[in-house]
């Protein structure tokens, strides 16, 4: 997979192996490929590419309980047949021409010339030893046949459509891909691009987003460049013109369970020329006049999510799962965390929790937090997170870091919060500190909110001559804390002696 690696890629909520192998089972193409792969045997024959022979055709619909009436039905029976090849559920032994025979198998079955006796020649097709991983195997197996079946249905979703094919066929009936203009390794990296796009979308929402994506949507972050304003009628062109590419292949991805798609509404398409399509609707406006859906809707599945992640991680890009690192130390789960969405990472910090001793689970954890490096503030914010739902067990392992001048105001904040006795009071030195890395840390996980400027407010409030002695705090981020109060805080007077105090922080540091 091609698709650049986003630098805050957050991390995926995804289902069990369990529950995923179950969907891959019941995916209508993957399903087709096994029951092709169970009706294969020594009467089946396949043509020098592998394919089942035209006459094996009817057979094989037959064997799927599709419609044999159906024209599709013998597209469907033909896919599933590559699928099954292409993942190991079935074993071909293509035919061998013999050189000077010029044999060849016929399409009608009937038999071709060259072959021995005017018969057709012919392969055959054995269910493959993979075909056993599907009800004894465990559910990574069929997750790697599923992969693999995925595989194959991308690569086809990236090959234009018949009707293309035909309009660039040339005088000898050779393919012109100058006219076709198709470069199959562009039209991998575009739909590889598509579906990390829709991941990181998916994702952005807090793990496994439900809503559908309008296809307009997906198809503009491909197409306008970021930071453009209005698009020019050129873009929306391109936008209309991915949305058709899009549709068509959303539909081939939908019966491996890729995908959940609503594709467009084909009377819209037979009513609307190019320019309405593009206008709109197809940058993801949202006009109460206009149906939006009509335009498409595209989901990943849970299997989806799992199979674009397996791709991502293939190529290189790091795509982090809720979970992954319950089995590592504190120090690796806070790092990981503090890139994290508040939401992400009490998932992540409820995963690593479950099943640890909590009093030697908190100890560790308040261990880790400690530091004077740039990411020590938020990693001191998520121990908190971290620590806010364990109960009296932990209380110990809080009580022995009230001396530590890092750790000592989060640990009395805990102690407070529970209604514990005995908590010191903090000096002015450790209120100071708290304040500073609390909005340092709140700076680090979220930005310039439209909360901070509040909650520089209460923190400042009640402290007299606050600015006057802040700056002398001992913290690698006072002078960074009040350069943004003097931006943000929103008493004037208040953020006018942030300044000050920003200047003085910096001037007193070497």
């Amino acid at each position: 997979m091609s698709a650049e690696p986003h630098p805050t890629l957050p991390p995926v909520r995804l289902h069990s192996d369990a529950e995923l192998a179950r969907d891959a089972l019941v995916a209508p193409l993957f399903a087709r490929a096994v029951r092709l792969a169970r009706w294969a045997g020594p009467d089946t024959r396949v043509d020098i590419g592998g394919e089942l022979v035209a006459a094996q055709l009817p057979e094989a619909v037959a064997a799927l309980g599709l419609d044999t009436a159906d024209p599709d039905s013998a597209v469907y029976a033909s896919q599933a047949w590559r699928v099954a090849v292409d993942t190991g559920l079935v074993d071909v032994t293509e035919p061998e021409e013999e050189p000077g025979e010029g044999g060849r198998a016929t399409e009608d079955g009937e038999g071709g010339e060259g072959g021995e006796g005017g018969e057709e020649l012919s392969g055959t097709a054995v269910p493959g030893e993979d075909l056993a991983l599907v009800t004894s195997g465990a559910p990574g197996d069929v997750l790697d046949l599923w992969l693999a079946a995925l595989d194959t249905v991308l690569a086809d979703a990236a090959v234009p459509d018949l009707d293309d094919l035909v309009e660039a066929l040339d005088a000898g009936g050779e393919i012109d891909f100058d006219q076709l203009d198709w470069n199959p390794r562009r039209e991998a990296d575009f739909l590889d691009g598509v579906l990390a796009n829709l991941y990181l979308l998916t994702v952005s929402e807090g793990g496994a987003a439900d809503r559908p994506v309008p296809l307009p949507v997906l198809a503009a972050s491909m197409v306008v460049p970021e930071g453009m304003g209005d698009p020019t009628d050129a873009v929306l062109e391109q936008v209309s013109d991915a949305m058709m590419r899009l549709d068509d292949q959303f539909r081939q991805l939908e019966p491996i369970g890729l995908v959940e798609f609503r594709p467009v509404d084909e009377e819209l398409m037979a009513e609307a020329d190019d320019d309405r399509i593009a206008s709109g609707a197809a940058v993801g406006r949202d006009d109460a006049d206009e149906d939006v859906s009509r335009y498409g809707m595209v989901r990943l599945t849970p299997l989806g999510l799992y199979g674009v992640r397996a791709r991502m991680l293939e190529a290189g890009v790091e795509a982090p799962a809720v979970g992954e690192l319950a089995g590592k130390g504190a120090d690796a789960l806070l790092d990981a965390v503090s890139s994290y969405s508040e939401s992400a990472a009490e998932a992540e910090i409820e995963a690593w929790l479950a099943g640890r001793d909590l009093p030697a689970a908190a100890a560790e954890l308040l261990d880790a937090a400690r530091g004077d490096d740039e990411g020590a503030p938020l990693r001191r914010l998520r121990c908190q997170l971290a620590l806010a739902p364990a109960g009296p067990e932990a209380e110990p392992a809080v009580r022995a870091v009230l001396g530590d001048p890092e750790l000592g105001g989060l640990a009395r904040v805990w102690l407070a919060e529970r209604g514990a006795a005995d908590v010191p009071a903090p000096d002015g030195a450790m209120v100071f500190w708290l304040t500073v890395d609390t909005i340092a840390a709140q700076l680090a996980a979220d930005g310039e909110t439209e909360e901070l400027p509040l909650l520089m407010e209460t923190l400042t409030a009640h402290h007299t001559g606050f600015f006057e002695q802040v700056w002398r705090v001992e913290h690698p981020a006072t002078a960074y804390v009040l350069e943004a109060m003097g931006r943000l805080h929103p008493d004037k007077k208040a953020a006018k002696e942030a300044r000050k105090a920003a200047f003085k922080a910096r001037s007193r540091r070497p």
